[in-house]
Protein backbone atom coordinates (compact mmCIF):
# COMPACT_ATOMS: atom_id res chain seq x y z
CA UNK A 1 0.00 0.00 0.00
CA UNK A 2 1.70 3.62 -0.54
CA UNK A 3 -0.31 6.72 -0.41
CA UNK A 4 0.54 10.30 -2.28
CA UNK A 5 -0.50 13.81 -1.91
CA UNK A 6 -0.51 16.40 -4.69
CA UNK A 7 -1.21 19.64 -4.95
CA UNK A 8 -1.88 22.39 -7.49
CA UNK A 9 -2.73 26.08 -8.12
CA UNK A 10 -3.33 28.08 -11.33
CA UNK A 11 -4.63 31.73 -11.59
CA UNK A 12 -7.02 33.02 -13.98
CA UNK A 13 -6.01 35.12 -17.14
CA UNK A 14 -7.02 35.03 -20.45
CA UNK A 15 -10.77 33.78 -21.70
CA UNK A 16 -12.09 31.28 -20.54
CA UNK A 17 -13.59 28.78 -20.04
CA UNK A 18 -11.74 26.82 -17.80
CA UNK A 19 -10.95 22.58 -17.92
CA UNK A 20 -10.68 20.17 -14.48
CA UNK A 21 -10.59 17.12 -15.38
CA UNK A 22 -10.65 16.96 -18.82
CA UNK A 23 -14.59 18.88 -18.20
CA UNK A 24 -15.22 22.36 -19.98
CA UNK A 25 -16.46 24.39 -17.65
CA UNK A 26 -17.87 28.03 -18.52
CA UNK A 27 -16.24 31.22 -16.91
CA UNK A 28 -15.11 34.22 -18.06
CA UNK A 29 -11.07 33.24 -17.42
CA UNK A 30 -9.16 30.45 -18.22
CA UNK A 31 -6.79 29.30 -15.88
CA UNK A 32 -3.15 29.97 -16.92
CA UNK A 33 -0.32 27.41 -17.23
CA UNK A 34 1.75 25.49 -20.06
CA UNK A 35 -0.18 22.75 -20.38
CA UNK A 36 -4.18 23.26 -20.49
CA UNK A 37 -4.18 24.50 -16.99
CA UNK A 38 -6.48 21.56 -15.46
CA UNK A 39 -5.12 22.20 -12.17
CA UNK A 40 -7.37 19.08 -10.57
CA UNK A 41 -5.30 16.74 -12.78
CA UNK A 42 -2.24 18.18 -12.15
CA UNK A 43 -2.85 17.33 -8.42
CA UNK A 44 -4.13 13.94 -9.44
CA UNK A 45 -0.90 13.49 -11.84
CA UNK A 46 1.67 15.01 -8.70
CA UNK A 47 -0.65 12.18 -6.18
CA UNK A 48 0.01 9.20 -8.32
CA UNK A 49 3.57 9.92 -9.18
CA UNK A 50 4.42 10.57 -5.91
CA UNK A 51 2.95 7.66 -3.95
CA UNK A 52 4.95 5.24 -6.55
CA UNK A 53 8.31 7.48 -5.89
CA UNK A 54 8.05 8.29 -9.48
CA UNK A 55 8.23 12.63 -8.86
CA UNK A 56 6.36 15.08 -9.91
CA UNK A 57 4.37 16.36 -13.05
CA UNK A 58 7.45 18.84 -13.72
CA UNK A 59 9.82 15.94 -13.93
CA UNK A 60 7.52 13.92 -16.23
CA UNK A 61 6.44 16.51 -17.75
CA UNK A 62 9.04 19.35 -17.52
CA UNK A 63 7.26 23.25 -18.83
CA UNK A 64 10.50 23.52 -20.45
CA UNK A 65 9.71 21.53 -23.16
CA UNK A 66 7.69 22.20 -25.85
CA UNK A 67 6.28 19.53 -26.36
CA UNK A 68 3.80 20.13 -23.42
CA UNK A 69 2.97 23.54 -24.50
CA UNK A 70 -0.84 23.55 -24.51
CA UNK A 71 -0.93 19.46 -23.63
CA UNK A 72 -3.97 18.04 -22.75
CA UNK A 73 -3.73 17.16 -19.44
CA UNK A 74 -5.98 13.96 -19.27
CA UNK A 75 -3.20 12.31 -21.64
CA UNK A 76 -0.25 12.85 -19.15
CA UNK A 77 -2.33 11.65 -16.42
CA UNK A 78 -2.77 8.22 -18.31
CA UNK A 79 1.08 8.52 -19.16
CA UNK A 80 1.82 9.18 -15.70
CA UNK A 81 -0.57 6.10 -14.67
CA UNK A 82 0.96 3.70 -17.16
CA UNK A 83 4.46 4.72 -15.21
CA UNK A 84 2.43 3.36 -11.95
CA UNK A 85 1.06 -0.36 -13.21
CA UNK A 86 4.65 -1.07 -14.63
CA UNK A 87 5.81 -0.57 -11.03
CA UNK A 88 3.16 -2.89 -10.18
CA UNK A 89 0.82 -0.75 -8.38
CA UNK A 90 -2.84 0.36 -9.36
CA UNK A 91 -5.62 2.64 -8.26
CA UNK A 92 -7.60 1.95 -4.56
CA UNK A 93 -8.76 5.07 -4.17
CA UNK A 94 -8.81 8.76 -5.31
CA UNK A 95 -9.77 11.90 -3.42
CA UNK A 96 -9.84 15.10 -4.37
CA UNK A 97 -10.51 18.51 -3.31
CA UNK A 98 -11.11 21.53 -5.15
CA UNK A 99 -10.61 25.12 -3.88
CA UNK A 100 -12.27 27.56 -5.95
CA UNK A 101 -14.59 30.37 -5.01
CA UNK A 102 -15.88 30.56 -8.57
CA UNK A 103 -17.03 28.79 -10.88
CA UNK A 104 -19.27 27.06 -9.20
CA UNK A 105 -18.87 23.23 -9.85
CA UNK A 106 -20.96 21.42 -8.37
CA UNK A 107 -23.19 20.50 -11.53
CA UNK A 108 -19.95 19.15 -12.87
CA UNK A 109 -18.62 17.25 -10.56
CA UNK A 110 -20.33 13.78 -12.11
CA UNK A 111 -18.91 14.46 -15.09
CA UNK A 112 -15.64 14.73 -13.51
CA UNK A 113 -15.53 11.71 -11.81
CA UNK A 114 -16.50 9.82 -14.86
CA UNK A 115 -13.33 10.88 -16.43
CA UNK A 116 -11.01 10.74 -14.00
CA UNK A 117 -12.85 6.78 -13.56
CA UNK A 118 -12.36 6.44 -17.45
CA UNK A 119 -8.74 7.59 -17.66
CA UNK A 120 -7.42 5.56 -14.70
CA UNK A 121 -9.36 2.71 -15.61
CA UNK A 122 -10.87 2.63 -11.92
CA UNK A 123 -14.79 2.22 -10.98
CA UNK A 124 -16.17 5.70 -10.37
CA UNK A 125 -16.70 4.73 -6.69
CA UNK A 126 -13.20 4.82 -6.17
CA UNK A 127 -13.13 8.65 -6.89
CA UNK A 128 -14.63 11.14 -4.80
CA UNK A 129 -14.11 14.87 -5.83
CA UNK A 130 -15.64 17.70 -3.35
CA UNK A 131 -15.66 21.76 -4.02
CA UNK A 132 -14.86 23.81 -1.74
CA UNK A 133 -14.27 27.86 -0.80
CA UNK A 134 -12.07 29.68 1.13
CA UNK A 135 -15.08 31.75 2.73
CA UNK A 136 -13.51 35.05 0.25
CA UNK A 137 -10.21 34.69 2.30
CA UNK A 138 -6.40 34.86 0.14
CA UNK A 139 -6.06 34.40 -3.94
CA UNK A 140 -9.21 31.94 -4.49
CA UNK A 141 -11.21 34.15 -2.40
CA UNK A 142 -10.08 37.33 -4.20
CA UNK A 143 -11.01 35.39 -7.44
CA UNK A 144 -7.48 34.89 -8.40
CA UNK A 145 -7.18 31.59 -9.45
CA UNK A 146 -8.15 27.52 -8.13
CA UNK A 147 -6.18 25.34 -5.85
CA UNK A 148 -6.96 21.20 -5.72
CA UNK A 149 -5.53 19.03 -3.37
CA UNK A 150 -5.61 15.24 -4.00
CA UNK A 151 -4.81 11.83 -2.20
CA UNK A 152 -4.61 8.92 -3.74
CA UNK A 153 -3.91 5.00 -2.58
CA UNK A 154 -2.65 2.68 -4.43
CA UNK A 155 -1.82 -0.91 -3.92
CA UNK A 156 0.14 -3.88 -5.62
CA UNK A 157 -1.25 -5.50 -8.42
CA UNK A 158 -1.31 -8.79 -6.90
CA UNK A 159 -2.63 -10.86 -9.66
CA UNK A 160 -1.08 -8.04 -12.56
CA UNK A 161 -4.49 -7.80 -14.19
CA UNK A 162 -3.14 -4.45 -15.81
CA UNK A 163 -1.03 -4.25 -18.34
CA UNK A 164 1.07 -1.17 -18.15
CA UNK A 165 -1.50 0.88 -20.40
CA UNK A 166 -4.20 2.77 -17.98
CA UNK A 167 -7.13 2.83 -20.93
CA UNK A 168 -7.32 -1.17 -20.79
CA UNK A 169 -7.24 -0.93 -17.23
CA UNK A 170 -10.73 -3.25 -16.16
CA UNK A 171 -12.51 -2.05 -13.26
CA UNK A 172 -11.65 -4.72 -9.90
Amino acid sequence: MRIGHGFDVHKFGGDGPITICGVKIPYEQRLIAHSDGDVALHAVTDAILGAAALGDIGKLFPDTDPAFKDADSRSLLREAYSQVLKKGYCISNLDITIIAQVPKMLPYIADICKNIADDLGCHIDDVNVKVTTTETLGFVGRKEGIACAAVVLLVQDKDNSHDGDSTSVTAW
